[in-house]
């Protein structure tokens, strides 16, 4: 069986001809399987969605109830048979719920990665290699400047800055799904206690991660209120919000905010500069360069396909080891790590 009749790229997305369904479609589609619950990834409109049944309670909550017209979970390492086509989940490591899948017909097996990382997060199963022929990645960070330091150390600087500054408001921008259930899960690893004060976006997705049995210990919402009492109650406190609210009217309640960013594209301090963040963390849910080349290597894959990041220099690096690569030139898949947020400091990237 030749690769492009089990997953071959389409307008909508990943197609699966010998099964009929899409993985992270684009565009509504009768059958969709769906890696993890971002946006660019978890649209609504699907006749039907197979994921885990995080991803699917993730994607209710952002996209709203009806979001698709039925419901299939499946557990990691589980497997369905859709048209002949053997389908599993596998931790990707990236967010809660999120999964790599895998495909075999006839012997022949792809994996699709969707977002992933091999670092430490305390709130997501870690990623696990799978054994493949075809291995479908991405390549948000797919350049030898990306290596990205232990997230640890760098919450280890916000938390050292709070110290050094107890009069200012530590503003920290970080994605609503994984990125800030992470910082409030590594936080408290550190030993911070004090309450962590969040905006209100925040709200549903953290409430559902502390049903699955994450413990960010004590949560205060942001209050509605911004006079002079309010900026003096938030003096030293730290407050994590999603990167749309780090230029809107919201953040003038505090009292002479420090801005703080989470996310991989602040290895490139020019780029944080350009936004005004004043404390930039290199915390991402992407894997970097040495996290891609080696989970590629840990796959045993024959083939390499790259679906959005910096496609060229991954697949540069698949030919010097000798593996066939391409790139698939997928539109629409963004980057949720950050730099495309909208309402990040200084505009999108």
């Amino acid at each position: 069986m030749r690769a492009e009749d089990l997953l071959c790229p389409s307008p909508k997305g990943l197609y699966c001809p010998a099964g009929d369904f899409y993985v992270d479609p684009l565009r509504a589609v009768p059958r969709a399987v769906v890696t993890h619950g971002h946006s660019d990834h978890a649209r609504a409109g699907h006749g039907a969605v197979l994921a885990t049944t995080e991803t699917l309670d993730l994607m209710a909550l952002r996209l709203g109830p009806g979001f698709t017209g039925a419901r299939q979970p499946l557990a990691y390492g589980a497997a369905v048979e859709i048209n002949g086509v053997r389908v599993s989940l596998h931790p990707a490591g990236h967010v809660l719920g999120s999964a790599q899948v895998r495909l075999e017909k006839d012997g022949l097996v792809i994996v699709v990665s969707g977002d992933y990382k091999d670092a430490a997060d305390p709130t997501c199963v870690p990623f696990e290699p799978v054994r493949c022929h075809v291995f479908v990645t991405e390549a948000t960070f797919g350049l030898p400047v990306f290596r990205h330091p232990p997230a640890a150390g760098e919450v280890a600087r916000l938390l050292a800055s709070a110290a050094l500054f107890p009069e200012r408001t530590h503003l920290v921008g970080a994605y609503s799904l994984g990125k800030a259930q992470r910082l409030m899960a590594l936080i408290r690893q550190a030993g911070f206690t004090a309450p962590l004060h969040l905006h209100g976006a925040l709200a549903a997705v953290t409430d559902y991660y502390v049903s699955r049995g994450q413990d960010f210990g004590a949560l205060e919402p942001v209050a509605a209120g911004a006079g002079r009492a309010g900026k003096a109650a938030l003096a030293g406190a730290i407050v994590i919000a999603p990167p749309m609210a780090m230029t809107d009217l919201w953040a003038r309640r505090f009292a002479d905010p420090l801005t703080v960013f989470a996310s991989g594209w602040m290895r490139v301090r020019a780029r944080a500069r350009q936004r005004g963040v004043e404390l930039p963390l290199v915390v991402s849910d992407h894997a970097d360069w040495d996290g891609l080349c080696a989970s590629v290597g840990a796959t045993g894959c024959e083939e390499l396909w790259v679906t959005h990041g910096a496609e060229d220099a991954l697949v540069h690096w698949a030919h010097t080891r000798q593996l066939r690569a391409r790139p698939l030139r997928l539109v629409g898949y963004g980057d949720e790590d950050g730099a495309s947020e909208p309402g990040l400091p200084g505009g999108a990237a």
